[in-house]
């Protein structure tokens, strides 16, 4: 007599589209985008795929929703009583974070303008802008202006980092890369800005990206 197969062993607790995302962002962050399917998550969640259904329809929604969770932590931890200028440093500063330990957000904050986690960004921002000062179309401009400065940078910088994890390789890797830009060119511009990459430093760039569009901005207002 041939012995029953094994079941797979069902979840005996409810399932909520909070834990659907908690997953989905366990499987992104420890495989990647490719590797996130409604089989693994049936799989992570010991489920079935009709209860995944009943709370997100696709995986286009599981990324959004992924993506704004992940937004809306960092988002949190921005501090309300810091003056407006710190405020929006912090809350660039925690977007770079996030995308630098998650890349798969910086990819996907890059697909949708207007899905939950860049409409969160845009919200706080365009607060913290009028905070200073900055209202009507001008803010309408400047945060537009900062958003797609915060989420490209970031990426950007995430996509380098992922390339060369290593500190010790990313130091030679620069190096290498500033005598070939001094090799190329002898316009003293280039060999001012190769001497500097071997101690560039991804996040105190961006930083100051960030304070050069501050500054325009109290200008401008």
């Amino acid at each position: 007599m041939t012995a029953p197969t094994p079941r797979s062993p069902r979840r005996s607790d409810a399932l909520t589209r909070d834990r659907i995302v908690e997953a989905a962002i366990e499987i992104l962050d420890e495989e990647g985008e490719s590797h996130l399917t409604f089989r693994a998550l049936t799989s992570r969640l010991s489920t079935g795929a009709g209860a995944l259904y009943h709370h997100v329809a696709n995986k286009d929604e599981l990324l959004a929703a992924a993506t704004d969770g992940i937004i809306g932590r960092e988002l949190a931890e921005v501090q309300d009583d810091e003056e407006p200028a710190a405020s929006i440093r912090a809350t660039s500063l925690r977007i770079f974070d996030a995308i630098d330990a998650h890349p798969w957000v910086g990819t996907q904050l890059s697909r949708e303008p207007w899905q939950p986690a860049v409409i969160q960004i845009w919200k706080v921002l365009g607060t913290q802008l009028q905070d200073i000062g900055v209202t009507g179309s001008a803010r309408s401009d400047a945060g537009s202006a900062l958003v797609n400065y915060i989420l490209g940078a970031a990426a950007q910088y995430a996509a380098g980092a992922r390339r060369i994890p290593d500190d010790g390789d990313r130091k030679a890797h620069l190096e290498a890369l500033a005598a070939e830009w001094t090799r190329q060119d002898s316009d003293p511009l280039v060999h001012e800005s190769a001497s500097l990459l071997p101690e560039h430093e991804d996040r105190a760039q961006f930083l100051v990206g960030v304070d050069i569009f501050l500054a325009g901005i109290t200008a401008r207002r």
